[in-house]
């Protein structure tokens, strides 16, 4: 009698101690197959990193099998809500924050709250991708935020502010080459220095655009004269021809996100340099970029077998050593906390810049309002920018078109 209570007890605890450590997670009693999709661009460093880590794990996991499908951040967004309503969707994501929105407002994925240790993690991360009280992505990476970067062989020291910018800027820009260079096309570009005229695209409220505002309109002028007074930026830049200006030595300075810095480091080696994006002469304030992350989400039928895999596979992708080798590969910043503190990023004189520029940016609103105001802003941006509208009516038709876009929502 007293060995069976022995054994017993040995069992009971043994049971409390698996649960207390998290490995009473269920196994998958057979084979698993899972699909997942990823934003990452084909033709980039990250893409090949995100096969990495499923090569990595499966190779632990030989019962495991993840197909892995490239799409572009628009076509995902699309897609996947398609493929949602017909049944057909992958069982998880590996994409940026502000698909949350759409996505919970469709109900195509799941809380993770419950699923997952979130405290683990960068607070501002976890935050990005939080609606109704509730988490609905696991962090990746942190930051995603726009910043200047600079060739030291053309820029010693980077400008601090506007003024600065502008006066270097003027010096720079000859015999084909550009002081700066940033994306003309994409309204991503446009809302840093919305927030250093001291401008949002929301009011307090969080959902009703504020686009016809004098911060609006003094954003919009600058970027204006940027091109037409100063004439230190082309008269036209794409994501994909700022990015080879910058590359083929042709500017000196490019606005651009984390995600770029992996391939620059590689081309550029000790010349490049990372520092905040100038402060706005006229008003003090730092540029406010956005910021956000990478991050898995679930769809809203992964369940049985396959959550308990993608559960194991996600702690084990975002673990310390995954998160220090997506520094060391992709030089983006990690969310989980033990590897943000590691010296491995308080040492590098890049990461700590984008470590510098995050502290003053604003987490991207993932409210499905945003499309919206997406939608308002690009154009209207253009127009500027072509000079074929004035800021002030721009500014005005942005507002319009937002409000229009959120109602048709409806």
């Amino acid at each position: 009698m007293k060995k069976v209570l022995l054994v017993l007890s040995l069992f009971l605890l043994a049971t409390f101690a698996a649960f207390a450590t998290g490995s009473q997670e269920p196994k998958a009693a057979g084979p698993v197959s899972l699909s997942m999709w990823t934003q990452e661009s084909e033709n980039e460093n990250s893409y090949q990193y995100v096969q990495s880590l499923i090569a990595g794990y499966v190779k632990d996991h030989p019962t495991v099998a993840i197909h892995l499908l490239q799409k572009g951040t628009e076509a995902l967004r699309q897609d996947f809500l398609t493929a949602s309503l017909a049944g057909q969707a992958p069982d998880f994501l590996w994409t940026v924050s502000d698909h949350a929105g759409p996505f919970t407002a469709a109900g195509v994925i799941q809380p993770v709250g419950k699923l997952f240790d979130l405290s683990k993690y960068v607070a501002s991360a976890v935050d990005a991708v939080r609606l109704d009280g509730q988490e609905w992505g696991v962090p990746i990476s942190n930051g995603n935020e726009l910043m200047l970067l600079y060739n030291k062989s053309l820029v010693p020291t980077p400008p601090q502010n506007t003024d600065e910018l502008i006066k270097m800027g003027r010096a720079l820009t000859k015999d084909g080459v550009y002081g700066l260079v940033f994306n003309q096309v994409e309204p991503f570009w446009l809302v840093p220095w919305l927030g250093g005229f001291g401008g949002k695209v929301f009011a307090d409220d969080g959902t009703t655009p504020t686009l016809n505002t004098p911060q609006m309109v003094s954003t919009l002028q600058f970027l204006y004269d940027l091109k037409y007074k100063y004439q230190i930026i082309p008269k036209e830049s794409d994501y994909a021809a700022m990015d080879s200006l910058f590359k083929t030595g042709k500017a000196a300075m490019i606005i651009n996100g984390d995600w770029s810095l992996g391939e620059y480091q590689k081309l550029l080696g000790d010349m490049l340099g990372v520092a905040r994006i100038p402060k706005v002469s006229a008003t003090g304030l730092w540029p406010a970029p956005y910021t956000s992350g990478k991050f898995f989400m679930l769809s809203k039928d992964l369940a049985g077998d396959k959550l308990a895999v993608v559960k194991d596979f996600v702690n084990w992708a975002t673990d310390k050593d995954n998160q220090l080798t997506m520094v060391k590969d992709l030089a983006r910043l990690p969310a989980l906390k033990v590897a943000l503190s590691d010296p491995l990023i308080t040492s590098d004189p890049i990461l700590k810049g984008a470590a510098e520029q995050m502290t003053v940016g604003t987490p991207m609103p993932i409210v499905v309002q945003m499309r919206a105001v997406w939608d308002a802003m690009k154009p209207e941006m253009n127009a500027v920018l072509s000079s074929s509208e004035s800021p002030a009516a721009a500014a005005a038709k942005m507002q319009q078109a937002a409000v229009t876009g959120i109602q048709n929502m409806h």
